[in-house]
């Protein structure tokens, strides 16, 4: 009996390798959540809340990969924060159209907030932000609340937003903070230009971010790159109309984190008020913005294609008079081509006490009205190479 119980251990020792391997030759099943099933209707009258919450429950503490499926169709839903962490990683499969609420009366910051999630996937469909009665609110001058973001994630690694169109948000399209590794590959996003606040992507405090293949059309910036953000990657985007692609605004406070690492490569701005922006308050801070590059751009018909700004102070309230403390340095702008609404195509208008350092112009041709375009500098260092704009402050 000992000798049998010996070789037993024998042979399962010799059969482990194979034991471990045998989720690769039989993949872990799968678990798949239809929201319908969970009491959603596809009429776009119907509040779906409590449906997608309870298939996000039931898929999150699932101990298998989980897909939850929006089906074709009209869903209304009022805000909801999906909440990690999970027990295995989620697919959002959006085949139709969640709608928010025309009504901005809520307080939530998101409409659909992510919060702590490791390993998420939302891929296709619409998010309809229905923000119109809201920007009439604001554009009309009354009493109105900042209203909320599209899609919100939070605090999260791990996520891919893949083919997703989003339309009309009160807010920003895609907000993202404190997270890690996201990814927004292709996908729409569209906003009348008259449309308020309404970002496509914010990206603050973050690391690891991609954004490549976007169309973005809004009325505001394309992508705003808030405080904390390093290690951001952008490629192939169409940003127009809209206010470009800005790092900042930068420097409210005193004390904030800096932005580090930024490349934006071959993009198309189109009828654009910026192309590529660095603004910061005119106040004191301690953050800085160091190792942006801006690479293969065309401008057409853009008012501002390249510009810094250390001089913002809406309102002339809380910094007349002040000087920028953000410092910023190891800025290089290469190959951007196109044209200028305005006279003035490239203005680097930096703080008397932090100069901009290490700023790096190379075969920037820019022209406005079939001749070459103008530069402005003020407290700015670096070079210039092949340049149609002249750069003789550099």
């Amino acid at each position: 009996a000992q000798m049998s119980k010996a070789m037993d251990l024998l042979l399962l020792l010799l059969l482990l390798p194979c034991l471990s391997s045998l989720s690769l030759v039989f993949p872990v099943a799968k678990a798949a959540y239809d929201i319908v099933d969970f009491g959603a209707s596809a009429d776009g009258k119907t509040d779906s809340s409590n449906a997608l919450l309870r298939a996000w429950s039931t898929a999150c503490s699932s101990r298998n990969p989980s897909t939850i499926n929006v089906p074709k169709g009209r869903f209304l839903l009022k805000p909801v924060v999906l909440n990690g962490p999970c027990n295995n990683t989620i697919k959002l499969w959006i085949q139709g159209t969640l709608v928010a609420p025309s009504s901005y009366d809520d307080k939530s910051s998101q409409w659909i907030g992510v919060e702590r999630v490791d390993g998420l996937e939302i891929s296709g469909g619409t998010l309809d932000g229905q923000g119109a009665a809201l920007w009439a609110c604001k554009e009309a001058g009354g009493s109105c609340p900042l209203g909320h973001n599209s899609l919100g994630i939070g605090h999260s690694k791990n996520v891919q937003i893949n083919g997703l169109t989003s339309i009309n948000s009160k807010l920003f399209h895609i907000a993202i903070f404190g997270s890690e590794r996201v990814a927004v590959k292709g996908g729409k996003i569209i906003a009348p230009e008259s449309s308020p606040n309404t970002d496509g992507i914010h990206v603050q405090m973050s690391s690891g971010i991609t954004i490549t293949g976007a169309t973005i059309k809004t009325g505001d910036d394309c992508i705003s790159i808030g405080p904390g953000t390093t290690d951001m990657w952008v490629e192939r985007i169409s940003c127009g109309p809209g206010h470009g692609v800005s790092i900042g605004s930068l420097g409210h406070s005193l004390q904030e984190d800096g932005v580090q690492n930024i490349t934006l490569k071959t993009a198309v701005f189109t009828g654009t008020q910026n192309g590529v922006r660095i603004k910061t308050w005119g106040r004191e801070s301690n953050g800085f913005v160091n190792g942006v590059f801006f690479y293969h751009a065309v401008m057409k018909d853009v008012q501002n294609p390249i510009v810094i700004d250390q001089n913002y102070c809406p309102g002339n309230k809380g910094c007349p008079n002040q000087d920028s403390g953000i410092k910023i340095s190891q800025v290089e702008y290469r190959d951007i081509k196109g044209t200028s609404a305005t006279e003035v195509a490239v203005s680097f208008d930096c703080s008397p006490s932090h100069p901009c350092r290490g700023i790096e112009l190379q075969d920037i041709k820019l022209t406005y009205k079939n001749k070459p375009a103008m530069s402005y500098c003020k407290h700015a260092d670096g070079t210039a190479s092949g340049m149609v704009v002249p750069a003789s402050c550099l």
